[in-house]
Parts: structure tokens; C-alpha cells; sequence
């Protein structure tokens, strides 16, 4: 496990997915209200990956070239990344147009059918 996540399962859980996690969510937020493309979701995952890298090799001794240990903490925090971006991208569509457009989902809208052109 160790070798794989770079450090053990309590850092990952604990600085990957609390702290950077929390980091990757406002991240997608701040991007989806400031109408940002979603490509920048990515690079700035990416960016927190290598944060993510260096804090777990100068506080809990981690891996720090540990290139697989990259890829899954810049995968996680992309995923959760994109998902805020999404929910707030589809919550800021509905509030800011709502004669436009309803909610469908937690991650979409559709247009209003009727008199709308």
C-alpha cells in the first residue's frame, strides 16, 4: 500500500483527501464563479499534486519523486476538482438565468421548455 499511495494509508487519507481534498473543492468553486474554462480544473489539480507530493515527504517522510504516488493524488484531487466545478457551474446557471434554464441534476440543467425563444 505503501508503495503505491507513497506514504502510508492515514497521511493519504488525512493530508490527500481532508486537507488537499478541501484545497481541490474551493479550487473548482472559485474556477466554475469566476467563469473559468474546465480545462484550468485540471492544471490546477495538477499544481496541488505537487504540493500534495511535497508536504507528505517534508512532514511524514513520503516519497517525494514517487511518480505512480503522483498520479493518484493529482487524480483524486482532479476528480473532486471537476465534481465542484460542475455542481457549482449548474447551481450558478439556474440562479443566475433561472427564466433560461431548470436543474435536472446535481450536475446539470436543461433549457425551460415553453414560451422561453
Amino acid at each position: 500500500m505503501s508503495a503505491i499511495l507513497g506514504t502510508g494509508g492515514a497521511v493519504f487519507f488525512w493530508l490527500t483527501l481532508v486537507v488537499m481534498g478541501f484545497a481541490a473543492f474551493m479550487t473548482g468553486q472559485a474556477l466554475a464563479n469566476t467563469w473559468r474554462p474546465t480545462w484550468q480544473a485540471v492544471v490546477y489539480a495538477a499544481l496541488l499534486g505537487v504540493a500534495d507530493r511535497f508536504l507528505s515527504y517534508a512532514l511524514f517522510k513520503g516519497h517525494l519523486l514517487s511518480l505512480v504516488a503522483y498520479a493518484l493524488d493529482t487524480a483524486v484531487l482532479a476528480a473532486i476538482a471537476l465534481f465542484a466545478y460542475q455542481v457549482t457551474k449548474a447551481r450558478k446557471m439556474v440562479s443566475q438565468y433561472p427564466w433560461l434554464y431548470d436543474r435536472t441534476g446535481l450536475f446539470s440543467w436543461r433549457t425551460k421548455s415553453g414560451d422561453a425563444p
